[in-house]
């Protein structure tokens, strides 16, 4: 994508009434109007919230927002020139149960409130193989740690990834941690009892990866309340 067209995008998702920049200072100062508001403040509704993190060009946060109305989802990347597809598709279809936050995913703890989410999606990260640390892996023990302070103490998060060493990275943390693992596949289009929202909707990547027979893996979990 040319600079020309990132700038116009940018542009463009500063008129977008679903999109959500918050300034650094908002962030690290947590004052930022949203936080613990984010029902009534930018829904305005009482519906659960689920965010999907690293959403990318923001196709599974717009297709579950279509699949499940009852509740309310938020796309979150750093990438705003990417999700600008999934803000604008959203726009013009008027789906008004789905929204786009820019910010840094190490930083979510700050635009949300305790137990104020209801779900988080993890979809196709990066799993980060090629660093000996694993501080940028959004599974590692301190992403976790965020997400358990943003959760409802019975909030649930999914992780689909094309990775096995991400699937496996994972599974062994939490077993590790004895969190809730409520259901693990190395193979969900492989079973007949994959969970509907894991196989009803498809990046395009993923289609790109289910056409030459690469494994699409999931694991759905939760938090021991301690």
């Amino acid at each position: 994508m040319g600079s020309k067209n990132k700038l116009k995008r940018f542009r463009e998702n500063e008129t977008f009434a679903n999109v959500v920049q918050p300034t650094r200072e908002e962030v690290f100062k947590n004052s930022h109007q949203l936080k613990g508001n984010w029902r009534a403040g930018f829904f305005k509704n009482n519906n659960p919230i689920v965010l999907e993190l690293g959403c990318g060009k923001g196709e599974y946060s717009v297709n579950l927002a279509k699949a499940y109305p009852e509740k309310n989802f938020l796309g979150v990347d750093i990438k705003g020139a990417r999700f600008w597809r999934g803000a604008k598709t959203a726009l013009e279809e008027n789906l008004t149960n789905v929204g786009f936050l820019r910010t840094q995913i190490e930083l979510i703890d700050h635009l949300f409130a305790e137990n104020e989410v209801d779900e988080i999606w993890i979809t196709f990260p990066d799993p980060q193989i090629k660093y000996k640390r694993t501080k940028h892996r959004l599974t590692n023990k301190e992403f976790l740690d965020r997400y358990k302070k943003i959760l409802k103490p019975e909030g649930v998060v999914h992780l689909k990834t094309d990775s096995e060493f991400m699937h496996g990275y994972t599974l062994g943390l939490l077993h590790g941690l004895e969190e809730e693992i409520e259901y693990a596949h190395h193979d969900v289009y492989g079973t007949d009892h994959a969970p509907k929202e894991v196989t009803q909707i498809q990046t395009y990547y993923e289609s790109q990866y289910l056409e030459v027979n690469k494994k699409i893996t999931y694991v759905r979990f939760k938090f021991r309340s301690v």
